[in-house]
């Protein structure tokens, strides 16, 4: 089920009244699941020195290549985007779920 709220966030360059180039951030809310990061997909991403913290699952037609997002208050990178195949996806002829592999941002 998907009761939490994420944010997707895209930054695009846009100029100012001034002619300054500056970056605006486009937010779109969703609706996801929170999951916890897999043991071995910890593992295997730390041999690349990479630290997975969190999995957010989501609908796939929500998802437009956003490298960033948001949940309570914490902004996260995305490092990893997954089609689930099972659980996360039970009825993949009308709805496609994503897996969002993401790392905080300090």
């Amino acid at each position: 089920m998907m009761n939490d709220e994420l944010t997707l966030i895209k930054t695009i360059e846009t100029e100012n009244e001034m002619g300054d180039v500056i970056d605006e951030e486009i937010r779109t809310s969703i609706l996801c699941s929170v999951e916890s990061v897999t043991r071995s997909e910890y593992y295997a991403a730390a041999k690349h020195d990479m630290q997975p913290e969190i999995v957010f699952v989501i609908n796939k037609f929500d998802y437009k290549n956003q490298s960033l997002v948001e949940y309570e208050g914490q902004k996260y990178n995305v490092m990893r985007m997954y089609e689930p195949k099972g659980r996360h996806n039970p009825t993949p002829m009308y709805i496609d779920r994503l897996e969002l592999v993401c790392k905080g941002v300090d």
